[in-house]
């Protein structure tokens, strides 16, 4: 478990580092950040979504936010106007495709990356009797676009 959680922050710091210097170029760049998890502000959707922004304006612009869901949740079949970078910090996410075999959905505890392509029709998970948390980045600004036709 120290090993997964260990891999589990590499990956995160260097999914981080990467995008970083893209969203914060206007940022005083002389100055740390830090947000303790007991200060992120959670805003929640009707649906049971909720975001904890962390830069950026998700409605205006690329993003990077918390995001937790709650146990069970399965969305609709929706889309993304914008590629989707995740991280998952706790919990069991599935995420998959329109037209995708059932048996080839994968599991994704914590730990694991995932990347929603851009205009991928897919379906959301979280699969785990516990919420699901997860690091986002979106390359655009957010929306969730249903009525996708099979």
């Amino acid at each position: 478990m120290k090993f997964l959680l260990n891999k589990s922050l590499i990956c995160m710091l260097s999914i981080m580092v990467i995008l970083l210097p893209v969203t914060v170029s206007s940022k005083n760049k002389t100055t740390i950040m830090n947000l303790p998890a007991s200060q992120l502000n959670w805003i929640t959707t009707p649906e049971g979504a909720a975001f904890a922004a962390l830069n950026g304006d998700r409605f205006k612009e690329a993003y990077m936010a918390m995001v937790k869901l709650p146990a069970g949740i399965i969305s609709p079949m929706h889309t993304k106007s914008a590629n989707m970078y995740g991280m998952v910090l706790s919990g069991t996410f599935s995420h998959i495709a329109q037209g995708a075999d059932p048996s080839t959905e994968v599991l994704l505890p914590e730990g694991s990356y995932y990347m929603i392509p851009a205009n991928l029709p897919h379906i959301s998970k979280c699969i785990s009797k516990t919420e699901c948390v997860s690091f986002l980045y979106q390359d655009g600004k957010f929306d969730f676009i249903t009525g996708i036709k099979k």
